[in-house]
């Protein structure tokens, strides 16, 4: 059956011919489990696609017998793509899917074995939250105590980790029953007693909707496969060889699935001798991976599953790609050296015959604003002076709260944008509200779609309306939309109710005729929901600006469906509502042939899988990235480092690195180390344009009674200000807080309110920046002593800008700065404004010494601190004034420590 006419068939010199050795191992390796250790850049994917098409050519393998699963459609679609040019349009019809969508075509054909209807619903976030909060309310639970969000979070770890409902119940809450109306939760504070109580009637409540999420979609499979012997054996018979790539971001439920699928708990072994190998007993499995690259252990990722590969598949062989075709050896190098740092790794080290190439570039900011107008700036001088394309370029950032201080400096620099991650397409209010009158029309047990349709537009059905039909319809153990058909026998139901909801139930009726008419032409029936609910007509009668927009948003939606048709042979409107409901982030993106002109920020998790040729790695800094949450846990520290190491693996020519001095963290000033990572690339990779922020620089020099510059602050200041307009003539430094150094003023404006370049800096504009917190940081008067949570927020630098000579709490004076952006100096607020040109007395704080020096200090030393109390020097780094010493301090976690200023003693 392999020499089908549609397979083209290929040489075996055609297919590793072009490859590396190792690549070529890979895709001829005859065996029953492969691990591939693929690292960045190391062209997973074409080893991916020739191994599938060796396999159908040389193993005699038929296109059917083969599942191939990505993370992403995106990925899925590439790797068709390839498939198609090297074995021709059968691979169209191959299993090259995601997990959620393979798991979907095989719930749908064979879910009814476990009670799941071929027409089940796929809930999204929104949907899980309202049917939570709908949950909360019934069983008065308080949800600003216990959030929706939280609830669903722990509910997927138990689906993750395959834990059933019976199993949690049975732990935490033997009395409950799902489905018990009216109940109230016992104990009060029991939160593992509540979840498992909301997590049972969540399920419940899905199964009475013929409903899932998107944990159940591989959960549920499992489910399937082990309690249907028949059904297992037909797919264990269907796909004889399978391939997941990037393995190491499988959580528990698919690593499970995947032995499920191929059959290796069945108690045969495979023999790679025999002939047809990988034709009887367990599918022969290939996986492709990259453990220094997993980074998603918050969604349930376990990497264990790709480091104990060669344990839990005794006969495998591992093959590692190590040669990169997408960056520079200096990038790799630097990539290399912060990996290094993390314990337990499988040995890899990246190489590229590309050459050396440009050295990493970095800058150290005063704030995050003048970071960003760096950045900024930067990008507009590559593109006019480089011809970089500014869709070459990528800024990337530990977290979303960062993007907007990046977001205000590429519009001041007129520098063109598009920011990854913001509200979806399909999450936007009118697109759910059509998709909802589709899911509702293809399955009306559906209640949470259809009570979110039921008033929109408005028609005189409000929560009164709804919650009298929920609970008749509750009672009689009906579906919400039930009650709706059978309103005329609702006792005390006004004919005010009664009219409206028989207009609404004559709707859905039509639209469901109309839908099982044109069920291979979604679009149709997509224009036909838009005119008959009312839904368009309501948006282009509205003088709401923005209405135009959400007009052209279901105008895009309509399109989509027709694009859905064209190039879907057996399209259906179901099946139209499963691609939206499986389109991921990164599905967003444009492709990389295409030029968007813009500028894609995005967070490094999103990240990756994606390359460019300049990126800027940004907030390079202790409690920043690595975030403040890793800075006393070994394993979240190792999976930051990761982090690191994708974000630097993304560029391929040029790579930033940039940090600032303060950042705003909770509606504060604080004070920012460099980043640990930082000092884990060898200093001769990077070339520093700014080594030291200004700020930096200004405490040195006064320390140390030096310094270049009229105000000891070093040429580093000055050059800062001055390439984005500089401060006012009158004025040598800025005003911290209002308060002057020395006892005299310090500048007119308030730090970070100053006019650079004409425009407000830090915000787009004046307006915008009065609608935030401050655009930039004010400091305060007083220093202000920080809890150990703080401290552990900007790793362990217990210390703070400020005038007074020791830490002390902070005074109502240290708000001084009026809005109008001038500082409330005690000079200014008497009449009278004094300038200076020489260096300032300097503030105690900011030149605060403690004398410790750092040869002193050594592993296993005991030290005392103020707040956190006995510790034990973990590591020590001299680095001259700024040395750092990091210390276990037990309960209180680990903590880094600026030795001058830290408030230790050492035992």
């Amino acid at each position: 059956m392999h020499n089908d006419p549609e397979v083209i068939v290929r040489s075996p010199q055609e297919l590793v011919g072009d490859l590396n050795e190792q690549q070529a191992q890979a895709v001829r390796f005859r065996g029953p489990a492969l691990l591939i250790g693929a690292g960045a850049g190391s062209g997973k994917t074409r080893v991916l696609t020739r191994r599938i098409a060796w396999i159908l050519t040389q193993f005699g393998a038929w296109p059917s017998q083969i599942l191939a699963i990505t993370f992403t459609n995106k990925a899925a679609t590439e790797m068709r793509e390839r498939l198609s040019a090297l074995i021709g349009p059968v691979a169209q019809h191959m299993w090259v899917s995601t997990f959620h969508s393979a798991c979907v075509r095989i719930l749908r054909r064979d879910g009814g074995r476990i009670g799941l209807k071929s027409g089940f619903t796929i809930y999204d976030t929104a949907d899980c939250e309202r049917l939570v909060k709908l949950i909360a309310t019934d069983f008065n639970i308080d949800v600003k105590r216990y959030t929706p969000r939280q609830i669903l979070a722990r509910i997927s770890d138990y689906k993750n980790n395959l834990t059933g409902v019976r199993e949690t119940l049975a732990r935490y809450a033997p009395d409950f029953r799902p489905g018990t109306r009216g109940f109230r939760i016992g104990r009060i504070g029991n939160v593992e007693e509540l979840y498992a109580i909301v997590y049972a009637e969540y399920q419940h409540r899905l199964a009475l909707a013929n409903a899932v999420d998107f944990d159940d979609l591989i959960a549920r499979t499992v489910e399937l496969l082990r309690t249907q012997p028949d059904v297992a054996e037909y797919y264990h018979h269907k796909f004889r060889y399978i391939l997941v790539d990037e393995y190491q971001d499988t959580n528990h439920a698919q690593y499970v699935l995947v032995r499920e699928l191929a059959g290796v708990d069945s108690g045969e072994r495979p023999s790679p001798d025999a002939p047809g190998a990988g034709r009887r007993g367990p599918a022969w499995i290939t996986v492709v991976g990259d453990s220094d690259q997993s980074i998603y252990a918050f969604r349930g990722a376990d990497i264990s599953n790709i480091q104990d590969f060669e344990q839990d598949f005794p006969d495998a062989r591992t093959i590692m790609l190590e040669q990169n075709y997408r960056s520079t050896q200096t990038i790799l190098d630097a990539a290399n050296a912060v990996i290094a740092h993390n314990e337990g790794r499988k040995p890899k080290k990246l190489w590229t015959a590309a050459g050396k190439g440009a050295p990493i570039t970095g800058y150290a900011a005063d704030t995050a604003q003048l970071e960003a107008h760096w950045i900024a700036h930067e990008i507009r001088r590559l593109h006019e002076e480089e011809g970089v394309r500014y869709s070459d370029v990528a800024v990337m950032y530990r977290a979303n709260a960062q993007s907007r201080s990046l977001e205000e400096g590429l519009i001041q620099a007129h520098v063109p944008y598009q920011l990854i991650g913001g509200t979806k397409f399909y999450e936007r209010r009118e697109v759910k509200d059509a998709l909802a009158y589709l899911q509702a029309i293809v399955n009306p047990a559906d209640g949470i779609n259809m009570r979110r349709i039921l008033n929109v537009p408005k028609r005189g059905l409000g929560a009164r309306a709804e919650s009298i039909v929920t609970a008749w319809a509750d009672e009689r153990g009906l579906t919400f939309w039930q009650g709706i058909e059978q309103a005329d026998r609702i006792e005390g139901m006004t004919t005010r109710t009664l009219n409206p909801l028989r207009r609404f139930a004559a709707m859905m009726t039509q639209l469901r005729a109309f839908a099982a008419e044109h069920d291979r032409q979604p679009s149709q029936v997509v224009a036909e929901v838009l005119a008959l609910s009312g839904l368009l007509e309501e948006l282009q009668k509205s003088t709401d600006p923005q209405d135009q927009s959400r007009v052209e948003n279901l105008s895009q939606l309509q399109s989509v469906a027709a694009e859905y048709e064209q190039n879907t042979p057996d399209a259906t409107l179901a099946g139209f509502l499963e691609t939206t409901a499986l389109v991921a982030d990164s599905d967003q993106l444009p492709d990389e042939a295409e030029d968007s002109g813009k500028v894609t920020l995005m967070t490094l998790h999103t990240a990756k899988g994606l390359e460019y040729p300049v990126v800027f790695l940004t907030g390079m800094e202790q409690g920043t990235f690595p975030h403040s949450r890793a800075m006393e846990d070994t394993s979240e520290l190792s999976e930051e480092r990761r982090l690191a190491y994708v974000g630097i693996t993304r560029a391929r020519r040029r790579l930033y690195i940039t940090r600032a001095a303060v950042r705003a963290q909770w509606g504060r000033a604080s004070e920012m180390m460099p980043s640990q990572f930082l000092d884990e690339i060898p200093d001769g990779l990077i070339d520093w344009k700014r080594r030291e922020a200004g700020v930096e620089r200004m405490r040195s020099g006064w320390g140390h009674g030096s310094g270049s510059g009229s105000h000891g602050c070093g040429d580093d200041w000055d050059s800062e200000l001055d390439e984005f307009g500089g401060w006012d003539d009158d004025f040598s430094a800025p005003s911290y807080g209002g308060s002057s150094y020395g006892g005299s003023s310090y500048g007119s404006s308030s730090y970070g309110r100053s006019s650079y370049g004409g425009s407000s800096y830090g915000s787009a504009s004046r307006s915008r920046a009065a609608s935030h917190d401050d655009a930039a940081p004010r400091f305060g008067s007083a220093a202000r002593k920080r809890s150990s949570s703080s401290s552990s927020g900007n790793g362990g630098a217990h210390f703070s800008y400020g005038v007074s000579g020791s830490p002390s709490p902070s005074r109502s004076s240290s708000h001084s700065a009026s809005r109008s952006g001038s500082a409330a100096s005690p000079s200014s607020r008497s009449g009278k404004v004094t300038t200076r040109r020489t260096a300032p007395k300097p503030a105690s704080s900011l030149d605060k010494d403690n004398r410790l020096d750092i040869n002193d200090f050594h592993v296993g030393d005991k030290v005392s601190h103020d707040s956190f109390g006995l510790g034990t020097v973990l590591e020590t780094q001299d680095k001259g004034r700024n040395s750092i010493i990091t210390v276990d301090f037990g309960s209180d976690g680990v903590k880094r420590l600026m030795l001058r200023v830290a408030p230790i003693e050492k035992l």
